[in-house]
């Protein structure tokens, strides 16, 4: 998984609620288990008319908007079905940041494991980061040091340790438990030699 440190550059402001992971990666893209070329299909029904040709005033269609890299969008962001492929979606498209005032729990869990930071700010804040998102103004996001810098305004928001070391660090669970690589083999070791029957090897 691709570390996050810092991140700069225009947010893409979209002032919807309630955006659930049907909205985000429609149902028929789900037949795929790969975690790449999703982002082509991020918010179909809202990118593509019933030809499948871009709507052209749909944010992430506009530029600069269409490289955007973070997005600022309405509360309860992620609703819906626990699909997985709605932050590989995001993922795949370029975004590693999303703003909002709240999201949906198994959503918001499912963006550490994919390199993706979910930053939770209150309704004034977002606000206020949503106009300047529409005004184009450089985002400068500090994991390090828990910041949003726009401008002259600074913001801090909070996340846990456990998922800031996990973001910094790169990890999803695999990376976590394979960090414990060596204590596992020991633990399997001394388990065959103190319980060989569990092995196999009477």
């Amino acid at each position: 998984m691709d570390k996050f440190t810092t991140l700069q550059g225009i947010a893409a402001p979209l002032p919807i609620v309630n955006i659930d992971t049907d909205m985000i990666i429609p149902k028929q893209f789900l037949k795929t288990i790969k975690r790449t070329g999703l982002g082509v299909s991020l918010f179909y029904e809202m990118r593509y008319d019933t030809e499948g040709k871009l709507i052209e005033d749909f944010i992430l269609n506009t530029k600069p908007y269409d490289n955007s890299k973070i997005l600022v969008a309405g509360d309860n962001f992620g609703c819906g079905s626990s699909r997985e492929h709605a932050p590989w979606s995001l993922k795949d498209f370029g975004i590693r940041c999303v703003i909002s005032t709240s999201f949906a729990d198994i959503f918001y869990n499912n963006c550490f494991q994919n390199g993706i930071l979910p930053i939770v700010v209150n309704a004034e804040e977002l606000d206020r980061l949503m106009s300047a998102a529409g005004s184009q103004l450089e985002f400068n996001i500090d994991l390090p040091n828990q910041s949003i810098q726009v401008g002259n305004h600074s913001i801090n928001f909070d996340i846990e340790d456990h998922r800031k070391e996990r973001l910094l660090q790169g990890l999803d669970d695999i990376g976590i438990t394979l960090g414990y690589k060596e204590d596992i083999s020991s633990y399997e070791s001394n388990k065959k030699t103190q319980k060989p029957w569990l092995f196999g090897d009477l």
